[in-house]
């Protein structure tokens, strides 16, 4: 492994065990430097703010083998994924949710749901024709409800499962997208 993504791996552990019992517009760099034994230059080489260090942790954490969920049949497990990692990481997804992080949250969480998305809907204009532009719309608007819902699921500290929850979405998106997509679609 490259001593930068090793130095990168570093602050993310250093950064994730802090907001275990801090909240993160509480922690300074000079937390994150001190517990990797780095000099602040090193951290400011790697990383803007402690926010840019937030969205690497989510990103590298979660976005990985994503592609593989970018279908019809998997979506949900795609998503199913992505609760179970906030379920076991709930400390700093809440800690993140409470703090001024929270957009840095719902921006990487758009983005998840986006990518999902436009996989999914990718595969169903194989067979119905929709113009790109609607793809993109569709993808923009279901992508805004999953990160509503993936809030409110925060706001209430993760009480429903998972599995609860991936299959409530489930219910209202089933048959929605290509019945969607057979509205619209071009000649």
């Amino acid at each position: 492994m490259a001593s930068t993504y090793l130095t990168k791996l570093g602050m993310a552990e250093v950064l994730k065990n802090l907001m275990l019992t801090t909240p993160i517009n509480k922690i300074r760099i000079v937390d994150i430097t001190e517990g990797c034994h780095i000099s602040r230059h090193t951290f400011y080489n790697h990383f803007i703010d402690i926010y840019d260090l937030l969205g690497w942790i989510y990103k590298n954490e979660i976005i990985e083998d994503l592609d593989d969920y970018c279908h019809y049949d998997k979506w949900k497990d795609g998503i199913l994924r992505v609760l179970e990692y906030t379920l076991k990481n709930k400390k700093l997804c809440l800690n993140t949710y409470r703090s001024l992080g929270r957009e840095h949250l719902e921006e990487f969480l758009y983005s998840v749901f986006s990518h999902v998305l436009l996989g999914v809907m990718g595969e169903i204009q194989q067979n119905i024709h929709v113009t790109d532009s609607f793809k993109e719309e569709a993808s923009d608007f279901y992508a805004n409800a999953f990160v509503g819902l993936f809030m409110s699921w925060l706001k209430t500290d993760l009480k429903e499962s998972p599995q609860v929850f991936a299959n409530r979405v489930d219910r209202m998106l089933e048959g929605n997208l290509v019945a969607l997509f057979k509205r619209n679609e071009i000649e």
